[in-house]
């Protein structure tokens, strides 16, 4: 894609603003981290590259695969090293992609400039000097700053344990410079996070304690307090600690947060995934942040479960860039939702598609109504494929007319929720998006099988596109 280069001979990277972000150009390509490691498959995890311009020759097809120089990295969320934020620096560029290593605690960075068709290994970030110089290990949400430093969120210490979790910072060489936080100030638990300059904050979340989750999900460890519920409200760029929010038994395991794109708003939402809620915060009167059920997705009553019933596992969502939708999807209940988000604090349900999960037509699970009858989600096969899994990581184009999805959430729980999906491997799919009514369909010319890869099956994670995308990019 030549326009971040054309870009930059003016400006940074990225865009002046999100609305104008939707005028940017379609994409042509999509990078996507793919895991062996956790499979049985003795194989380094790589970084596909997908074409997905309709009008080339090898239209959803991987036409290119790097693989990492080590085994049992656990590759899994990615980022830039420059993006919007930076749109006012003509220094800058968007030209490496960084690939933290969930479970090794290695980061790659990946050079996407001089062949963005096939790129090329840059430099490893060794876990032995993050741990050295911070005591920070599995690495996961990567955020570039306008200050031109990476910002990698890290869920615990080498141990496993969450009480070592914080903030890593790498300076523009990709060198370990310290913690981002100030001492005494790192959260209970880390995941994800997103900073809001013009209101000088950042807001984190919490997944839970790697000792736990790299076990498989054990409902106990929730009781044990091994998961998290709480978000926690940074001042900006400080790194201080200021406000600590319960979300209660309402917020369990709070997963993706998002601030509205539009710099000046000071409201978002956060994903919770075990009780599939979608919770929105925003900036109170005084001052301090608050919290409130924006959507909440009630848990099936099934049959022939572990449980007698499902939640939907809410594990990704991301906002369109003119923040009028909002999309997430449910892992274990197989549908993505499109809400209009126009008014945040009442989403209103415009769009849905069924496209996998554990209840879909075929499986030995029943999902069961109020009156006792069972029924299952009707999943069409795509060009002859039956869909595995459920949906898990998404991708928006810059206009807003494509969802691209993936279907592996993280090898250990793929093979305890979805085993065939480890054996079989993912696959990605893209949605067609109405803008303008709202609605979703699925694309049944598009489907990248990463089930045929020529050393075996492989779980397909996150997406970035070479241009920037919707959960990348923040403006300042």
């Amino acid at each position: 894609m030549a326009t971040e280069t054309e870009c930059c001979k003016t400006s940074g990277p990225g865009y002046g603003s999100p609305l104008e972000a939707m005028s940017g150009p379609r994409e042509a390509l999509i990078y996507v981290t793919c895991v062996y490691t956790g499979t049985g498959r003795e194989k380094p995890d790589y970084l596909a590259t997908v074409d997905v311009d309709p009008n080339s020759p090898t239209y959803s097809k991987i036409i290119n695969r790097l693989p990492v120089p080590y085994f049992g990295d656990e590759l899994h969320h990615s980022g830039w090293n420059a993006c919007s934020s930076c749109h006012g620096d003509p220094s800058a560029d968007r030209r490496f992609l960084i690939l933290p290593s969930l479970i090794s605690g290695r980061i790659y960075v990946v050079d996407t400039k001089k062949n963005p068709k096939a790129p090329s290994l840059h430099k490893v970030v060794q876990p032995e000097d993050i741990v050295k110089k911070t005591g920070l290990a599995y690495p996961h949400t990567s955020h570039c700053l306008a200050s031109g430093d990476i910002m990698v969120s890290c869920l615990g210490d080498k141990d496993g344990n969450a009480e070592g979790n914080g903030f890593l910072l790498l300076d523009s060489e990709f060198n370990v410079k310290g913690r981002w936080e100030k001492p005494g100030h790192s959260p209970l638990f880390g995941y994800d996070f997103w900073y809001q300059p013009l209101h000088k904050t950042m807001i984190s979340s919490s997944w839970g304690a790697p000792a736990a989750f790299t076990k498989g999900f054990n409902l106990q460890h929730v009781t044990d307090g091994l998961y998290g519920r709480h978000l926690y409200v940074y001042s900006w760029p400080d790194g201080e600690l200021k406000q600590t929010l319960d979300l209660g038994d309402t917020g369990l395991i709070p997963l993706e947060i998002r601030f509205l794109h539009d710099p000046s708003k000071d409201t978002g939402y956060v994903g919770c995934a075990l009780t599939s809620n979608m919770v929105r915060f925003f900036k109170t009167q005084d001052g301090s942040w608050s919290h409130e059920v924006a959507i909440s997705v009630k848990s099936l009553k099934v049959q022939n479960w572990i449980l007698p019933e499902m939640p939907g596992l809410i594990t990704d969502f991301l906002i369109s860039l003119d923040d009028r939708f909002l999309y997430f999807v449910n892992w274990l209940h197989g549908d993505v939702r499109q809400y209009n988000i126009e008014d945040p604090k009442y989403p209103v349900l415009a769009g849905q598609v069924w496209v996998g999960g554990l209840i879909q037509n075929g499986s030995p699970i029943l999902a069961v109504t109020e009156d006792g009858k069972t029924w299952q989600s009707n999943v069409p096969e795509i060009q002859g494929h039956r869909l595995r899994g459920g949906p898990q990581m998404i991708q928006l184009s810059l206009d807003g007319k494509r969802l691209y999805v993936t279907n592996s959430l993280f090898s250990t729980w793929d093979r305890q929720f979805y085993p065939d999906l480890v054996e079989k491997g993912s696959h990605m799919l893209q949605i067609d998006v109405d803008t303008e009514k709202g609605g979703l369909k699925i694309n049944p010319n598009f489907f990248v099988d990463f089930g045929a890869e020529p050393d075996g099956p492989s779980l397909a994670h996150e997406m970035r596109y070479p241009g920037g995308d919707c959960t990348s990019d923040i403006w300042i």
